[in-house]
């Protein structure tokens, strides 16, 4: 079954309040409604073991759908594969309630990636499987999927339809699960139409629900879902409070997208403050966040808020450089609204800079993104303003009044139905917090209720200990003159056996954690020759059908210009595989147990393959972490050695390196430039490899310890203390080498191997 690339979508809504376009915009994600939801937190891993150990068809169809489920808050991408995988499985076997089940999900995963007519295909077919199983659960369910599609679309009085049918049965059936997910979507739907009183309504009840039974994932969600809906009640503070809430708990559960979804409000949130450079900072953290799951439409967004930040905060230029690097992503996700935000938000930086002509442009652009789609708000009323303004500043005062017309009824609109319904929503408010006051001293009484008890036990527990005490303190004197040397004794050889354990647990640890590092940075760079031997595979492909396809028609000299590009592309694969091969080579000999016979060794190519290693295998443990990498290598620097030993070497020096320049990053802030250099030089009959940093440096007082065994600066948990020690005796004892340090505190540390040329 073909993979699916379409781009992803988000489903976002803007609410603001007299100021520029984009700058209070708030993004919201429906939750999941499907019953394997519940096991997303199980560890990938885990469940391709249960894939591999299924029995039967059906048994690793249903494993497939649990991948799925949990891939879906990872990385859409991945779920794609993975549904389509099990859907073509399901089919296959015809195993109908898999094939449902697995349409369903691809429903969601489709609709997140804004292939709209392929998800409703799949809730067509899912949908007529589940009445033919009279499952209503099923039935349920696809409604559910129905509501978030309308949703993301922005056709919210479908979405709302649907819902209303998800809630229907799920109270027949009496399920409650269902039903809560199905009241925290709606409470979404309301949300997008400004109904914030029934908003909240619903979020309150379901998050009660999901409280009781200690679902930390779906109260993520709803945190979110209420913070969106307070910040577009303007209520600033517990907006903040609710999305930070929902990063906490989406950090608890391992929940990319909320916390991606909960940083681009937060964002909003303090916009609206005039805290532009948190807003700044916040917009930037979810762009990360939405490049590694892959999700364009959030990070589209996202980056329109950076651009208003910076522009917020006078810096026109940078505004407008990172705003048009934006609109690849932007048109990539295929979602009106994303694309809307990005085209409005460099038509104001446009405008400020007094650009009216190019401004008039992006504006359009704007407008035309979100043609089809239902959004009217303060946000595009906003927009028409400012290109409204920009048409006077030309002289096309016609086009001037008509803009600013549109934008006089669009905004008086919102105004008049914010006013209807703030008597609403402060008598809502009053109630809620006159229900959470209740809600405080019941629990306050049975706390102190638990406290008496508390007590109670607790003076129990104190009377048995001092009989135990007392008993035990009466056995020990007795005891204690005739067992006293012998318990010395066994002390002293416990004590023994434990260091020896201790050491060769440690020796070990540190072993297996360089190799884990450096498979992780293995991960990383054969990832890329792969992309280029699937790439060009599949290339090959398609110029075999048009191979095929000149010769049939006798196109002699096209089919030989075709077989020249097809010898070419096969070529590059088999330079891509050679890499890729040339990598995992490189792994097994490090992670070999060395024979101790020597060979010659070209230092520049390890060192650079494990520089590179090195640095990806930090990237994955901290994907905030960037620095320069700068090699300068001499010229035939061929040395003698065991290459697993030195290969650990080069490993350990450089992941130090890493190390404290990262240290070091997270003090000194943006000014600092994390840099590690790598060099070789001829120095008579040895070759030298420096390894230099500009971290933290080696105090003078403690520089004579760094290479003594199990001494470490780094916390408890993170060294072993061994890395230094073991490279010192590898080179120095194992290879009549020379092991030098030159550093100076906070400034650089430099460390120097010399080894014999070959």
């Amino acid at each position: 079954m073909r993979k699916n690339t379409t781009p992803i979508v988000l489903f976002s809504y803007v609410f603001k309040k007299n100021v520029c376009p984009l700058r209070n915009s708030v993004i919201i994600i429906f939750c999941l409604i499907c019953t394997v939801i519940a096991r997303a937190q199980t560890p990938i891993d885990s469940i391709n073991a249960l894939i591999k150990k299924a029995k039967t068809d059906t048994g690793r169809i249903n494993r497939l759908i649990d991948k799925t489920a949990a891939l879906v808050e990872i990385n859409l991408d991945s779920a794609a594969e993975s549904g389509s995988t099990a859907v073509f499985e399901a089919v296959t076997a015809k195993y109908l309630k898999g094939e449902a089940n697995a349409r369903r999900l691809m429903a969601t995963i489709l609709s997140f990636k804004g292939d709209y007519a392929s998800a409703q295909k799949n809730l067509t077919l899912g949908i007529k499987i589940y009445k033919e199983l009279k499952d209503e659960s099923g039935v349920a369910k696809m409604y559910s999927g129905y509501g978030m599609m309308y949703g993301m679309q922005s056709k919210y009085d479908s979405s709302i339809v649907f819902y209303k049918k998800t809630i229907r049965i799920a109270n027949k059936i009496q399920d409650n699960l269902l039903l809560n997910k199905a009241y925290q979507n709606i409470g979404i739907s309301y949300q997008m139409q400004s109904n914030y009183r029934e908003s909240l309504v619903y979020f309150q009840k379901a998050l009660g629900f999901f409280e009781s039974i200690n679902d930390i994932n779906s109260q993520s969600y709803i945190w979110l879902n209420m913070g969106l809906t307070y910040n577009n009640m303007d209520d600033n503070a517990r907006a903040e409070q609710s999305l930070k809430t929902a990063i906490r708990l989406a950090k608890k559960s391992g929940i990319k997208n909320v916390e991606l979804y909960a940083y681009s409000n937060l964002a909003a949130t303090y916009s609206k403050q005039k805290k532009f450079d948190k807003s700044y900072l916040y917009a930037m953290n979810a762009v990360v966040i939405g490049r590694e799951t892959g999700d364009l439409g959030i990070t589209a967004a996202s980056l329109s808020k950076a651009v208003m930040a910076l522009a917020d905060q006078g810096k026109l230029p940078e505004a407008l450089k990172l705003g048009k690097k934006s609109v690849g992503v932007a048109d990539s996700s295929n979602q009106p609204y994303s694309r809307y935000q990005v085209y409005a938000s460099i038509g104001s930086v446009l405008k400020r800079q007094e650009s009216y002509d190019d401004a008039i442009v992006y504006f359009k652009k704007a407008f035309n993104a979100i043609r089809s789609a239902n959004i009217v708000d303060e946000a595009t009323g906003q927009s028409y303003y400012e290109l409204s303004e920009c048409y006077e500043k030309v002289g096309l005062y016609r086009n001037a009044y008509k803009n600013f017309k549109r934008s006089s009824e669009i905004i008086d609109s919102i105004r008049s139905t914010k006013n209807i319904r703030k008597a609403t929503e402060q008598n809502m408010t009053y109630e809620y917090e006159k229900k959470q006051q209740a809600q405080l001293i019941q629990k306050q009484k049975q706390d102190a209720m638990m406290r008496i008890w508390l007590v109670i036990f607790i003076a129990i527990l104190i009377i048995f200990a001092i009989i135990i005490i007392g008993y035990r303190r009466a056995f020990r004197n007795k005891q204690k003159a005739n067992a006293l040397l012998k318990d010395q004794k066994q002390e002293i050889e416990s004590t023994l056996t434990a260091l020896k354990t201790t050491q060769k647990q440690l020796i070990q640890s540190e072993k297996m954690a360089s190799l884990g590092q450096l498979t992780a940075g293995i991960a990383h760079e054969i990832q890329n020759p792969l992309n280029f031997v699937n790439n060009f595979s599949e290339v090959s492909a398609e110029l075999t059908t048009e191979l095929k396809e000149e010769i049939k028609n006798g196109n002699t000299e096209d089919a030989l210009a075709i077989a020249d590009d097809l010898k070419e592309n096969l070529s590059k694969i088999q330079h891509h595989g050679k890499r890729a091969d040339n990598i995992v080579k490189g792994m097994l000999e490090h992670s070999r147990t060395s024979t101790g016979e020597r060979q010659p060794i070209n230092i520049n190519s390890l060192a650079e393959d494990f520089f590179k290693l090195s640095y990806h295998g930090m990237r994955v443990k901290d994907k905030s972490f960037n620095a320069e990498m700068i090699t300068n290598f001499t010229d035939q620097a061929i040395v003698m050695g065991v290459q697993q030993d030195i290969s650990r070497v080069m490993l350990n020096l450089f992941n130090n390196a890493f190390y404290s320049v990262n240290q070091k990053r997270k003090v000194a802030g943006e000014n600092y430039k994390p840099t590690v250099t790598v060099s070789t030089e001829h120095n008579g009959r040895s070759i030298l490899l420096k390894i230099k940093d500009n971290g933290n440096g080696i105090s003078p007082s403690i520089k004579d310890k760094i290479l003594q065994p199990f001494f470490t600066t780094k916390p408890t948990g993170e060294g072993t203390g061994l890395g230094l020690s073991l490279s010192y005796d590898i080179i120095v004892n194992g290879h009549n080498g020379s092991f030098d340090i030159d550093t100076q505190e906070f400034e650089y540390a430099e460390f120097i191997v010399s080894l014999p040329k070959a």
